[in-house]
């Protein structure tokens, strides 16, 4: 194992204290250790709807990377790959309430939903108005590993920040709420694994793959997907990822789409705009719409070398809401 870490058992530790240094304009972290988690540097913004995300770290710059105007007011990292325990989530949504009440955005994982909900109890019993939206774009399989359902993926990043403008708008907690969940039912994912990841207190990669195979569907922690096949060219592999949400989302000419496609840690930016290219090229040849785009690492699996494709139905609503002023670490335009 060849990483920049000192300690294993630091890594998350010391990568918040040098994110929080790097970008001390936009966030803080916690006090606490055992309770950590990084919110706003302004604090909570009184009268708007708080939203509160988080999960196992090895996923960056989700979720503290989309803290800031816009999108996130706090984000909770817990272990690599390990779902962060009730007390730090409690902590985040008592840091995020500004008097309107906190949105939970959870993937559906299954330590991460049972958390947050331990957690929105705790918070409801101190009277903060906590709702919570479980994403599950990826339309690889139905339930896997740690989930029952599908997993929560590359689609998260587009609910946070499109939820996120909805908050940052002033609409009260039912109304993002029902946003986030609009967006959550119009969006799916898939991805493909080149290689494995290593988790850093394991030492070894998280799964076996040879030399000339990948996994189609891989899962944000090297949770087993459809398939293993040998590799492929880029195009071929395009498609084995799009036609599954092409169909799962029932895309018809005339949809107009946000076409992501995101990078898992260790693929180029010139590989991930070759998977772009051919992918819009597909939707466009059905008569389908790439009014917005995204490319880029957003939510990652450590070094893992390959790519996700995520499809979002939009209206004018959500494009209007997605095109909105963000100011975040990872994400930032129109301010």
């Amino acid at each position: 194992m060849k990483k920049l870490i000192n300690d294993p058992q630091n890594v998350v530790a010391e990568s918040v204290e040098g994110f929080v240094a790097a970008h001390a304009d936009l966030v803080i972290a916690s006090d606490s250790p055992e309770e950590l988690f990084v919110s706003r540097a302004g604090g909570a913004v009184q009268g708007k709807v708080g939203l509160v995300s988080g999960g196992g770290s090895g996923h960056e710059p989700l979720h503290a990377g989309f803290v800031g105007v816009g999108m996130l007011d706090a984000a909770v990292p817990g272990p690599v790959f390990t779902s962060p325990t009730p007390d730090p989530i409690l902590a985040a949504t008592k840091a995020a309430d500004g008097g309107a009440g906190v949105l939970h955005i959870v993937k559906n994982y299954t330590g991460d939903v049972l958390n947050f909900e331990t957690a929105a109890e705790l918070a409801d019993a101190e009277g903060i108005n906590v709702r919570a939206v479980v994403t599950d774009d990826d339309v690889a399989v139905q339930d896997s590993l740690y989930t029952a359902g599908r997993r929560g993926v590359a689609g998260t990043v587009l609910v946070e920040k499109i939820a996120g403008a909805s908050a940052e708008r002033g609409d009260d907690l039912d109304t993002v709420a029902e946003i986030a969940t609009r967006v959550n039912a119009g969006a799916r994912s898939m991805g493909v694994a080149l290689t494995a990841c290593t988790v850093p207190h394991a030492g070894k990669p998280s799964f076996d793959l040879g030399e000339d195979e990948i996994e189609i569907g891989i899962g944000i922690h090297g949770e087993p997907g459809r398939r293993r096949i040998p590799l492929a060219g880029a195009d071929e592999i395009t498609d084995l990822l799009l036609d599954p949400i092409v169909e799962d989302l029932a895309v018809t000419s005339g949809d107009q789409v946000l076409l992501f496609v995101n990078g898992m840690g260790g693929t180029p930016s010139s590989e991930l705009y070759i998977v772009y290219r051919h992918a819009r090229a597909q939707l466009e040849a059905k008569g389908v719409t790439v009014a917005r785009s995204l490319v880029g690492n957003y939510i990652t699996s450590l070094e893992m070398q390959g790519a996700s494709i995520t499809v979002l139905r939009l209206d004018d609503e959500l494009t209007a809401l997605y095109d909105a002023p963000v100011h975040t670490p990872a994400l930032r335009w129109g301010i």
